[in-house]
């Protein structure tokens, strides 16, 4: 979540406008949304320290690559880069928690979500004091910081290898058993829903602080703790979520993290001064714990069988059309309707609460 803080100096360096400067971001999600099938697959078969390694590798290739670009279509293809590395932790993670922790795995991927969450805190107030250096600094310093993982990962993880290749490989007979499993009316909903969410998440945070700076005046150190102050209280929201989610169950806990994005989003436009959008910010970061909620579902109800493909097919799908988001926000604002777009955003946070009642009861 760098790259929001970053794109008005890239920008500027590239000579980007907003629709463009949006295709830049809908690409990371692109490529993202596209690994997790084969992701998942691989997950399986492959087993999760060999897949969540090989991404963190990927990643820092690719940050390295951006940060040494010097035209518009390097920047494009390293940015694509990113997304495909990206793309191999998200499946990998869940796979291996709803293994270890089958009883717990809202609390647990709650935490997880969290800690990531940290990152996404700190990282882009960081990025926000070294891009008065140059944007370039504001991205470079990242690139230890994922040596150090990539390491830590493989020495920690135990190797996990599926010796059942007929499960695991990628062909179309097995396609077909996927998507027969996956076409299931609650996995439909639940694919929808997340499309919706994860739309207004890449939306709300590709352009948030390119917002704070053009509309509502900003410094760029401003809008960089704005930012993470929206990540900073997802730590406490995903745990919560997660917890809830394993109390209460979905069709309760989803709309009550969902309303503060709701009144947050409607607020937005209304709002100035930093202490006021800052507490927007915190309305709006509530949304942050659906991911617990929405993934521990998911993980609940994908056959065990087919999970970690059927859960990338899922999250592969959602995050392909949700991709769209940014570019097409973009291109909204770059017309002068910021504002409308985020009261879209809340119409969007209204309809998946309302999508949530469609799913079956706990009970059931």
């Amino acid at each position: 979540m760098i790259y929001p803080v970053l794109l008005p100096s890239l920008s500027e360096s590239f000579g980007l406008t907003l629709t463009t400067a949006g295709l830049l971001v809908t690409l990371i999600w692109v490529t993202y949304a596209i690994g997790q099938v084969p992701s998942g697959v691989l997950a399986d078969r492959y087993g999760e320290r060999t897949i969540l390694t090989t991404g963190l590798v990927i990643v820092t290739v690719a940050v390295s690559l951006v940060v040494l670009t010097s035209t518009t279509w390097s920047l494009f293809a390293a940015t694509g880069l990113i997304g495909v590395g990206l793309s191999l932790y998200p499946v990998a993670r869940i796979t291996a928690l709803s293994d270890l922790y089958p009883d717990r795995i809202g609390r647990v991927l709650g935490i997880t979500m969290a800690a990531g969450d940290t990152g996404q805190t700190v990282l882009p107030l960081i990025a926000g004091v070294l891009i008065g250096l140059t944007w370039q600094v504001g991205l470079v310093f990242v690139v230890p910081l994922l040596v150090v993982v990539a390491i830590a990962v493989w020495r920690v993880l135990p190797p996990t290898v599926s010796s059942d290749t007929a499960r695991t490989e990628l062909s179309l007979q097995r396609a077909r058993t996927v998507f027969r499993e996956l076409y299931h009316p609650t996995l439909v909903v639940m694919a929808i829903i997340l499309f919706l969410y994860i739309g207004v998440l890449q939306t709300f945070s590709a352009f948030y602080p390119t917002y704070l700076i053009h509309d509502k005046g900003f410094s760029s150190t401003a809008a960089s703790a704005l930012f993470s102050l929206f990540f900073a209280f997802g730590i406490a929201a995903k745990p919560l979520a997660g917890v809830a989610y394993d109390v209460i169950g979905i069709r309760r806990s989803l709309p009550l993290v969902l309303g503060g994005a709701i009144i947050g989003f409607a607020l937005l436009p209304f709002l100035n001064g930093f202490w006021l959008l800052a507490g927007d910010t915190v309305l709006i970061s509530s949304m942050l714990g659906s991911g617990a909620i929405t993934q521990s579902y998911l993980s609940e109800t994908i056959p065990p069988e087919i999970e970690g493909t059927g859960l990338g097919a899922v999250r592969s799908i959602a995050s392909l059309l949700a991709s769209t988001g940014p570019v097409l926000f973009g291109a909204v604002a770059e017309r002068g309707f910021f504002d409308e777009g985020y009261l879209s955003l809340a119409l969007l946070m209204a309809l998946v609460t309302l999508l949530t009642l469609r799913l079956p009861s706990e009970t059931e």
